[in-house]
Order: C-alpha cells, then structure tokens, then sequence
C-alpha cells in the first residue's frame, strides 16, 4: 500500500497550536518521513487569508500531484487555497475541520464542490464542529462525508494512535486521486 502513497508529495496542514507530538498527523509523519508539513508563523492567531497563503506557498515549486492531509483550522486553509487555484493538487483529507462560523469565515469559503477528490471525516463528539455541519459543509463541496463516530476533535487527546482507520482513508484518497489521474491523463 505505502507504493500508492509514494506516487505523490503529501503535505500535513495541522490545526491551530500545530499537531502536537502525540496527535496522529505527527505520528504520520513519523511513520512517513518524507510527509511534509505546512508552517504557520503563528500558531495561535487563525488568519484564513493568511494560512491559506502559507498552503499556496508550500504547494508551488514541485511538479508532483500533491496530496493535503488537513486538520481542524488546517483544513479551512486547505479548502481556501484550493479553490483559489487547484493546480497540483491530487486530493485533500480533511478531517475534523473547525467551524467556519466560529471563526467568521464563512463567506470567505467555497460554496460549490471542490475542484480535487476529497473526503471529509467528522465525529459526532467534536465540540469544533458538530456531525451534522461537517456532513452540510462536505455535502457542499462534494467531498465524501465520513461520520468517525465520538471521536472528539480526532487529536491527541482522542487516544486514537496512528489512527489506521484515518491512513485507510489516506489510502482510499490516494488511489481515487491516482485513479482520477489516469482517467484525465
């Protein structure tokens, strides 16, 4: 399975205050070392144009199709640089994303489907944004709603590991995106 991941560059775009040690996007990269992640300058002040510009710049400069494993505010960023302009980009994973709402960015999000393959896991625990408004928001950009159960904000403190059920998912993603690839190609 780890040949279908290699046929593409994945970039890990963590949430406010980054993935720490123990959240499952870092023990990815750990398992994965040529995952790489998205910085942001400030961790801890969630700027939807600024973040997403961040996403931009880290995709430009490498021809190969990309894959974006976003998480939480990560994933807001994600859906705005990749609707700005989707060259490069092969899929996104969007898991757990925060609630445009509570960050005022609502209106600065796409309202339509997004241009790539992608998937959208939520939890019906998650106090960032509930079940229903995950699979309303997925159902917009016709990602692929995936209900991960209680799960909380599926981080570090969800207890999840590796999660595997989330790399299956990675898994999922990379052979839709390959599969898309050869179809247009």
């Amino acid at each position: 399975m780890d040949d279908v991941l290699a046929r593409f560059r994945v970039l890990i775009a963590p949430g406010l205050h980054n993935s720490g040690p123990e959240h499952w996007q870092s023990r990815w990269q750990r398992l994965f070392p040529w995952f790489e992640r998205v910085g942001q300058d400030a961790w801890d002040q969630p700027d939807l144009p600024r973040w997403s510009a961040r996403v931009d710049q880290v995709r430009g400069g490498d021809p190969r199709p990309t894959l974006i494993v976003a998480h939480s505010f990560g994933s807001l960023a994600t859906v705005h640089s990749v609707a700005r302009d989707p060259s490069g980009v092969a899929g996104v994973l969007l898991v757990a994303p925060a609630d445009p709402d509570k960050f005022g960015v609502a209106a600065q999000l796409p309202q339509q489907a997004l241009p790539v393959p992608s998937i959208l896991v939520g939890s019906t625990s998650d106090p960032w944004m509930a079940a229903p408004r995950a699979e309303q928001w997925a159902r917009r950009w016709s990602s692929r709603f995936i209900n991960g159960g209680p799960l909380g904000h599926i981080n570090a403190e969800s207890g999840l590991g590796d999660w595997p059920e989330g790399l299956e998912t990675l898994y999922f993603l990379a052979e839709k995106a390959q599969n898309s690839r050869l179809t247009a190609g």
